[in-house]
């Protein structure tokens, strides 16, 4: 009877140990059932986001080739509207009167800007003993222009450079009228740059945002002076540091015109620059060299032609495009006659071979 007992014991245990068993095999079987939905749903959405990529990548393809197509014709749009405006515009900017020297000389505007809708933003009205003479311009910007209202005008012309194209943009007139503060400015001040200082910001800032779209750029600067006809490099390393250096130490290079079109200067220091930094150092080491002389015009005029030139050479790596463009930035010497000018000696050869540039 105890075995008995203890037998029955055993079995009542075993039989609950068997309906524990059997229910952890049911919540098993029903983890199992929901796991294997869970399973059919992700492999479900897997599909579906497998299919949503490669719709994805192939509407990319498709837009990849729509932005070349795009930039192509951007291209050419933007050109043609450039050489509908003229591929040779002469912009006219009017600088402020000097005080004391030139307002209280005078009574009345000297300058005054015509306000008919045909000469509206192109015309200019000076007065001189009495009389009017009206000139119209491409672009005319008052004394209160600021220097980014002149760059704005200006700019679709750097991105033409950009583009693969040789612009050249000039600034000419007489000692005094403001030629090296509109090309150079005042680069500390932002709001004072000038069209040089502002233009590489503007390459720079493009080739780097093109880069998305497969373009890789190199860009190359050099700089150089025409002083009395003779070029001078402002960035060869054994540059003097006087801003008249004697015959005997300037180097003498010439100029040269290959098959395309391209004019380069012989033995020219030209420097791969890539950062607005490098450029502004570049800048700087040429201002210090450039020639500049005392007038009864200008008490520091500039005596020399100065030609900043950057060749920008472009790749796209996705469609095999190349451009080579060119942007001659150029700030000519102070032009003014010669009995105003009060140039004798140096200063009187220097003024003589400034203004056979600024003659027809």
């Amino acid at each position: 009877m105890t075995t008995s007992t203890a037998l029955e014991e055993a079995c009542s245990s075993q039989r609950e140990q068997i309906k524990a068993l059997e229910l952890q095999l049911a919540v098993a079987n029903e983890k199992l059932k929901r796991a294997d939905l869970t399973t059919m749903e992700t492999m479900a959405e897997y599909e579906d986001q497998k299919k949503m990529i490669q719709d994805l990548q192939s509407r990319i393809a498709d837009a990849e080739i729509k932005i070349v197509d795009g930039e192509k014709l951007r291209k050419k749009l933007h050109n043609t509207i450039l050489e509908l405006k003229g591929n040779i515009r002469v912009f006219c900017r009017v600088r402020p009167a000097i005080p004391d020297s030139e307002i209280d000389d005078v009574e009345g505007p000297i300058v005054s800007y015509p306000t008919s809708t045909e000469a509206l933003g192109r015309g200019i009205d000076l007065m001189h003993h009495a009389q009017k003479y009206s000139f119209t311009f491409d672009k005319v910007f008052t004394h209160e222009a600021s220097q980014e209202a002149v760059f704005v005008e200006i700019s679709q012309l750097v991105q033409s450079a950009l583009d693969g194209y040789k612009v050249c943009i000039f600034a000419y007139g007489q000692t005094g009228s403001g030629k090296t503060y509109t090309m150079m400015g005042k680069p500390e001040t932002p709001e004072r740059k000038g069209l040089i200082p502002r233009s590489l910001e503007q390459i720079f800032q493009t080739s780097q945002s093109l880069q998305n779209q497969g373009w890789r750029y190199k860009m190359q600067a050099s700089m150089l002076e025409i002083y009395n006809e003779t070029i001078r490099d402002l960035l060869a390393p054994n540059r003097p540091a006087s801003h008249e250096p004697s015959a005997a130490l300037i180097k003498q290079y010439t100029i040269k015109h290959d098959s395309t079109g391209t004019t380069h200067v012989s033995d020219l220091t030209i420097v791969d620059v890539c950062s607005i930094r490098e450029v502004s150092f570049l800048l700087q080491q040429a201002a210090q060299s450039r020639s500049v002389g005392r007038t009864q015009m200008n008490e520091q005029s500039s005596r020399s032609h100065f030609v900043f030139t950057l060749r920008i050479s472009g790749v796209n790596e996705s469609t095999e495009q190349q451009v080579q463009g060119v942007l001659n930035l150029i700030d000519l010497a102070g032009s003014e006659r010669l009995a105003k000018s009060g140039s004798t000696g140096d200063r009187l050869k220097e003024t003589q071979a400034i203004n056979k540039v600024y003659q027809p």
